[in-house]
């Protein structure tokens, strides 16, 4: 993957139709493939190989599997909806589409590699959640991003609960998902069918992505893990892991404030670790539903064997590991996404072991529609890992690289994240590299993660940072998004008038600040 500076939106459309050069030759009489897209919300990858898949059945992903490839170490470019969909869209990481948080992601007219296939002769067609753009989600959690250096600690989410809905037959519990799912069902058997022309079909789910809880306050929290008896049965209550926990004096101080800030640091039994983690099974037993109607309807109509499908998440769901819930981490409950692949010329039952990102799906897209590739994006086609080919047939830009890049900026975290994965290793640095403590794991003997190595291990930090920062230069990074948070809080503030300390005092974090107005008030009033 490579670096770069910011590219304007015209520019980059420029080169990426105009980049013929160096595109390897395609028989001129073999028809393009169909694709399908399905891309949910929060779905933890490792649930799709073993030993995570012993805890629930999934027969549509165990499906995909069977006629086709797995990726085993996939992951997010920045563990939270809007970054992440924006480097899955683009192409290009976080840091080079400056998509800091929920709120700023890419400009509407952004050219997609769906536009480009589109441009190119496919139909498309798009149903459900995108959430890639500027301008979405609550006011509360923008704020809550551009406050994250303030000297405070406010819980900003509901703490994480099961609740139960329906009976043994109420296999539909999240509607909105299931009717975005009909009607790409519909779309396929009424439309895709009749089309002389490929089409690429995109469905956006929000499951398995918590539920709102009202009593949370503005907009809500997302901390209910709702789901049916139904889907309950689905899962293996034997094959659970209770997450081992640190004491809270001996987190890192960023976990800390994350599992603070997610109302996690209160007493959680067994039983209630263990339903959170069952409810939340279960509702990726939905999802999984849902992709097998997608995938029946392609084979009722024939097109199963002309269609490339596509089945990933945004990013994972760390469900009480690490004594959080959510996102917005680095941990592999959080960062590691589910990424399976079949249809004409993938290879069957094979699991890839290298590490890849969601960056990789533009240039893949854009290989299945023999457009030609830029050397401008971040991330390279899955294409020849797909299919086998010979290094000397990889990318025009040279053979893939050993690592992964995942970054964050957004709320629940009091720091600038960014995590490089390369071998067994997992190197997690924050900020400026030096003011907060880094972590590095050793994921072939800690899977948990449990064991911060980085002081053991001195010559490795120095290695993997050093890596890094030719990628990217991540204190500068950190420092321009410090500012950017500043400049829109001023922004915000000045857009309310009187109003300020009323707004503000109402948000999601209502609950600790109404305790004491004041001394929130004169933190931010410090920062400022």
């Amino acid at each position: 993957m490579r670096g770069g500076g910011p590219l304007e939106r015209a520019g980059l459309a420029l080169l990426l139709m105009a980049a013929g050069a160096g595109a390897r030759p395609r028989p001129a009489d073999q028809p393009r493939s169909n694709v399908v897209l399905v891309a949910c919300d929060s779905l933890d990858g490792r649930l799709t190989f073993f030993p995570g898949n012993q805890t629930v059945d999934l027969p549509s992903i165990n499906f995909m599997k069977s006629h086709g490839t797995t990726f085993l170490n996939a992951y997010t470019n920045s563990p939270i909806c809007c970054p992440s969909r924006a480097a899955m869209w683009s192409g290009l990481f976080t840091h080079l589409t400056e998509s800091w948080n929920n709120f700023k992601g890419l400009d509407p007219d952004y050219v997609t590699w769906m536009d480009l296939m589109e441009m190119h002769g496919y139909r498309a067609q798009k149903f459900g959640k995108l959430d890639y753009t500027s301008g979405h989600h609550s006011v509360s959690n923008r704020v809550e991003a551009w406050t994250r250096d303030v000297d405070f600690l406010l819980r900003q989410e509901g703490r994480p609960m099961v609740k139960l809905r329906g009976d043994r037959k109420q296999v539909r519990v999240m509607e909105a998902d299931w009717r975005n799912t009909d009607k790409a069902v519909n779309w396929i058997k009424e439309e895709a069918v009749n089309l002389t022309q490929p089409f690429i079909l995109y469905l956006g789910l929000n499951l398995p992505h918590p539920y709102p809880s009202p009593y949370a306050g503005e907009n809500f929290g997302s901390s209910t893990f709702l789901t049916s008896p139904y889907w309950l049965e689905k899962v293996n209550y034997e094959a659970i892991k209770i997450p081992k926990w640190s004491s809270l004096s001996e987190m890192h101080p960023v976990d800390y404030y994350s599992s603070y800030t997610k109302n996690c640091t209160g007493e959680f039994t067994k039983e209630e670790v263990r339903n959170i983690r069952a409810f939340y099974y279960a509702m990726c037993a939905e999802t999984d539903a849902m992709l097998g109607e997608i995938i029946s309807a392609l084979q009722d109509t024939g097109l199963l064997g002309k269609t490339i499908i596509i089945f990933t998440a945004d990013h994972g769901e760390l469900a009480m590991e690490h004594r959080q819930f959510y996102k917005m981490s680095m941990y592999e409950g959080s960062s590691h996404v589910p990424l399976l692949v079949m249809g004409p010329g993938v290879r069957e039952q094979q699991q890839i072991p290298n590490v890849i990102s969601l960056v990789d799906i533009y240039p893949t897209m854009l290989d299945i529609a023999r457009i030609p590739v830029p050397q401008n994006l971040s991330g390279y086609s899955l294409i020849p890992l797909l299919r086998e080919k010979a290094e000397s047939e990889m990318s025009p830009a040279g053979p893939r690289p050993s690592w992964v890049l995942s970054e964050f900026h957004g709320c629940n975290v009091n720091s600038s994240v960014y995590m490089l994965r390369t071998g067994n290793w997992k190197y997690i640095v924050y900020s400026d590299g030096s003011s907060v403590l880094p972590q590095l794991f050793d994921l072939a003997a800690d899977p948990d993660e449990l064991t911060n190595v980085a002081i053991k291990f001195p010559v490795i930090v120095h290695s993997l940072d050093k890596i890094l920062r030719s990628i990217v230069n991540y204190p500068k990074v950190s420092s321009s998004v410090q500012e950017y948070n500043k400049q829109q809080f001023i922004s915000w503030k000045q857009s309310l008038g009187h109003n300020y300390s009323s707004v503000i005092a109402n948000l999601r974090w209502h609950q600790d600040w109404l305790k004491d107005r004041k001394k929130y008030e004169n933190a931010i009033d410090k920062w400022l």
